[in-house]
């Protein structure tokens, strides 16, 4: 056909046009033995503009990273049939990334898990879902009867939606334990703890569309072009725009490095140091900002008496940084403000993560850099959900909201959930492990081993884990895989319950009781999904659940039913309305509106959810401000949104925005004083339009009336709550919000954690890794003691560094990392064909010097030793990305363990496309002193020509 012809039958064919009408031709044949039979008609003319007649068109939420794309999803006869971006999305502004286009295909995957099956005598059996469901209860009733509630595990998902995670955790807790854990325990519970004693909440504080108002982005830690790659469109147009400076730190020359205006390589485990040199040049330049320490922080002078020994030689010395990158990096910093530090897990998974995600904040307060438009820490979580799962704590030392476990929370969680809080504590072994913090999910099974064979004991009031529930977690996301293996090897039960072969089914060699259950895609389900940024989105439906998968909550409430919870499970859905019958998800939703006071979750409502969702075409990108129908609101309402009028908050701490408008100070959360020291602001640094011009404490029934100088009501005195976090009356929020005060009070953002002095120094200072390639460092900078019981099991630190030269046998660091077409252990990943065509084995970067060294040339297969005594066989990839002291590997393959090939365990038809060893075979011991977040950031190895 001519070009003229064409013409004349399409005149208004564009680029876009035809780049729409060649992705329907994709779609077409890719769909065609999945739409109905009139697709493969002779299309009409009609049919040329939607070849999907009748189709709908369904708004939804990517699942892939935590940027929150949004997803046009065109369904025909129940069947998605095409998938297009959305243009007006204020967030994803009409992009995809390589995993986000492939969302349908994810969802239409071959290999999916189809009927629920059990594993007898080595060979795997299809069953039905009745009769998995009646075989795991009676297993868990047995282990509760003879063992306790403790004897059981339960692994939650950053992939599930907000209200199934919150049901996860709700779970648990009526079964009787705290043994529960999600994905976030190996991505930012090191983040949660360090940022949050430092300013009172433990997340991002701006949002990725604000970085368009940054002069300086500093990327220390993070590598957004590969793990965000939509939401780094924000990163570009900073620069284009604004001319910003980016600044990019790390170990590997990654893809964001490659449009760094500036890049450093930094040795592994070294961040403070990095840091503290940083502050050096600051503060000896009277570079800080003096106004800002005065009036919004406190012991900002033990950090300078700490930088004051990081000269720019020793800070060279020791982190491999030149001393003139070091000096050019603190320029830039303080030239181009407002400057933005982001950060994700390369500097959480460290003994050192909550040292690291205290030094990062310090450093934005020197500079003045919190709680202003471009700048704040844009802390970027993985998983769609990561944010959302870890607000409702799937978490073992936390109740949703981030209330702690003491006696007076769970009183206030049992009333709110309408049940009694005796037979709550009935459930649980002792009122003691009732308050107790339960395994992590980094190590669950040192609680299956209990200090056999060589493993560190545990405390456990003398019960042991016998059974593993797992929904929807990657079991090799974590450190120490062959512990896990043995962990799983010596279970009585071990339940995975995922749309896809989770690969805990094929790296255990248990023979029996091993149950693989079919569960629907988030794209089979509703209900709201949290972003990076704390922005809350509704996740609409778009088909029905394939095969004989079931939805998340279905599983849940399915087990209650024959655990014999069903109706106090579920009671917290009919309070608020006093309903009979409840609606998933919404009902559940409201339920987590109507409870969660602590992180200001009261304005999301599942009506207003899902009023952001139909309307996300209304929201700037740069500020998420609305307009028309949504103006005073930010989009997806991002958390504190105080109560059902509140507009969110987009960048925590701004005082230059009043309350109402999501302005708000430092939480009041340690304390008014500290040796004798005031812990309030000063004068002056109140939000805008506050009835208070300085700091001033949590509000209170006691204090209400004097802070806010109001006179409450008898009626409103009736129904006020002891404090903001357990007011249900929601009066406290309201009359602050009246007042332009912030119901969490305005104190001062601290240096130091005293709480945490007795395993950590309070102030975050440089440690040596467990095993250091300088081992000339170690005696002057020591790791920290050893910890008992932390989180029930021993953790080594001291003894393990001690134990002697490891550098010796071990000379190469080792980092791992994300690539840009998977996305945590890679399960979802690795079952699309066209996604695993495009890195289909698992691979380690190695600078050609360290592989010639070796004997090694590329391409060649070799061994990867760790100091632990595991090793994997991959494929070396010569690069010069690497320096030739470490080598690098992705994080996502399975289905290889120690050379041998596990294909053969996948029940029929669920092998994944791409199978290769885990990166996590082989990365180190190693926990996080406060958080027990696995180190797999730095450690040690050695190679040889398999």
């Amino acid at each position: 056909m001519s070009k003229n012809t064409y013409k004349e039958l399409n005149p208004k064919v564009g680029r876009r046009t035809f780049l729409k009408m060649a992705a329907v031709s994709s779609a077409v044949s890719a769909t065609t033995l999945f739409a109905n039979d009139g697709v493969t008609r002779e299309a009409t003319a009609e049919e040329v503009k939607n070849p999907f007649p009748g189709s709908k068109k369904v708004k939804t939420i990517c699942t892939s990273c935590s940027v929150g794309c949004g997803i046009i999803a065109e369904v025909q006869n129940g069947v998605w049939v095409r998938q297009e971006v959305a243009q007006d999305h204020p967030v994803s502004l009409g992009g995809h990334c390589c995993k986000g286009a492939d969302m349908i295909d994810m969802v239409r995957s071959e290999v999916r898990v189809k009927y629920p099956m059990v594993k007898e005598k080595g060979q795997w059996k299809r069953i039905s879902w009745e009769d998995a469901l009646t075989r795991i209860t009676n297993k868990l009733n047995s282990l509760r009867k003879n063992h306790g509630p403790d004897s059981v595990q339960f692994l939650g998902s950053a992939k599930v939606s907000t209200e199934a995670a919150y049901y996860i955790r709700k779970f648990a807790a009526f079964f009787g334990t705290n043994n529960v854990d999600h994905q976030a325990r190996v991505c930012h519970s090191s983040t949660v703890a360090g940022v949050a004693n430092t300013w009172g909440y433990g997340a991002m504080t701006n949002s990725l569309g604000d970085i368009q108002n940054s002069k300086c982005i500093f990327v220390f830690g993070a590598n957004p072009s590969v793990a965000h790659p939509v939401g780094f469109q924000h990163f570009l147009k900073a620069k284009e725009r604004n001319n910003a400076k980016l600044i990019v730190v790390d170990p590997r020359f990654t893809k964001t490095a490659a449009k760094a205006d500036f890049y450093s390589s930094i040795r592994p485990g070294t961040d403070i140091a990095f840091i503290y040199g940083l502050l050096h040049i600051i503060f000896k330049n009277n570079w800080e900002d003096k106004s800002f320490i005065e009036n919004r922080t406190y012991a900002m002078d033990e950090v300078k008496e700490e930088a004051k020994k990081w000269t720019p030689k020793v800070t060279s010395d020791v982190t491999g940084v030149s001393q003139e990158d070091i000096y050019q990096i603190a320029s830039m910093l303080v030239k181009n403000k407002p400057g933005t530090l982001v950060w994700a897990m390369g500097l959480t998974q460290h003994t050192v993560g909550t040292g690291n995600t205290r030094i990062g904040p310090i450093l934005q307060l020197v500079l003045g850099n919190m709680g202003k438009e471009g700048g704040g820490c844009n802390i970027l979580r993985g998983h769609d959900n990561v944010q959302g799962s870890t607000d409702m704590c799937c978490l073992p030392d936390s109740l949703p909201g981030y209330y702690g476990l003491s006696t007076g929370s769970w009183k206030y969680f049992a009333k709110s959930w309408g049940v009694d809080y005796e037979w709550l504590k009935g459930r649980f072994k002792s009122k003691e492990l009732m308050e107790k913090p339960g395994f992590t999910m980094s190590r669950w099974w040192a609680g299956v081993l209990d200090g056999k064979n060589g493993n560190d004991a545990i405390d456990n009031a003398g019960t042991n884990i016998k059974a593993l529930i797992n929904i929807g977690n990657g079991i090799t996301s974590v450190a120490q895989q062959a512990k896990i293996k043995e962990g799983l090897d010596n279970l009585e039960l071990l339940v995975v319950a995922d749309p896809f072969a989770n690969d805990a089914v094929v790296l255990t060699d248990k023979q029996d009781d091993v149950f693989l259950l079919p569960m629907a895609t988030q794209f089979e389900n509703s209900g709201s999904v949290t972003a990076t940024n704390r922005s809350a989105q509704w996740r609409y439906q778009v088909i029905e659940p394939l095969y004989e998968a079931k939805q998340d909550q279905e599983f849940l409430f399915e087990l209650s039913k024959r655990l014999g919870f069903y109706k106090e499970f579920t009671k917290g859905m009919l309070i608020r309305d006093n309903k009979k019958d409840f609606k998933w998800p919404e009902d559940a939703t409201n339920e987590v509106a109507r409870i969660i006071k602590t992180i200001g979750l009261t304005g999301w409502t599942a009506k207003r959810l899902k009023k952001h969702t139909d309307n996300w075409h209304m929201f700037d990108e740069v500020s998420l401000r609305g307009y028309g129908k949504m103006k005073g609101e930010y989009y997806g309402l991002p958390w504190p949104c105080w109560t059902e009028n509140h507009s969110g908050s987009t960048i925590l701490y701004n005082v230059d925005r009043p309350v109402s408008q999501g302005g708000m100070g430092f939480r009041n959360r340690f304390g008014l004083e500290h040796d004798g020291v005031s812990q309030l602001a000063a004068k002056g640094s109140a939000p805008k339009g506050s009835k208070v011009d300085g700091g001033y404490p949590e509000i209170t029934r006691d204090n209400i009336e004097e802070v806010l100088k109001i006179k409450l009501t008898e009626e409103e005195k009736k129904k006020i709550g002891k404090n903001w976090k357990v007011d249900r009356s929601n009066i406290i929020a309201q009359k602050c919000m009246e007042a332009g005060i912030a119901p969490y009070g305005n104190a001062r953002a601290r240096c130091i954690v005293w709480e945490w002095s007795k395993f950590d120094h309070r102030l975050p200072i440089h440690r040596e890794p467990l095993r250091s390639i300088r081992p000339d460092l170690v005696e002057k900078y020591p790791t920290f003691k050893d910890r008992k019981k932390q989180f029930r099991v021993d953790t080594k630190f001291e003894s393990l560094q001690s134990e002697k030269n490891w550098s010796k046998e071990f000379p190469i660091n080792l980092i791992t990392g994300r690539l840009v077409n998977m996305c945590g252990a890679g399960i979802e990943n690795r079952a699309s064909k066209y996604l695993a065509a495009l890195t289909p084995e698992m691979f380690a970067e190695v600078h050609p010097d360290l592989g010639f060294s070796n004997g090694i040339t590329d391409g060649d297969m070799i061994w990867i030793h760790s100091p632990d005594g595991t090793k994997i066989k991959v494929k070396a990839k010569f690069t010069h990305r690497v320096s030739s002291d470490r080598i690098f590997m992705p994080f996502h393959f399975a289905g290889v363990f120690q050379g041998e090939d596990l294909s053969h365990k996948y029940p029929k038809g669920t092998k994944p496309y791409a199978i290769g060893e885990s990166a996590n075979t082989v990365t180190n011991y190693g926990y996080d002193i406060i958080t027990q977040i696995p180190e797999t950031k730095v450690g040690l190895c050695k190679i040889e020509r398999a």
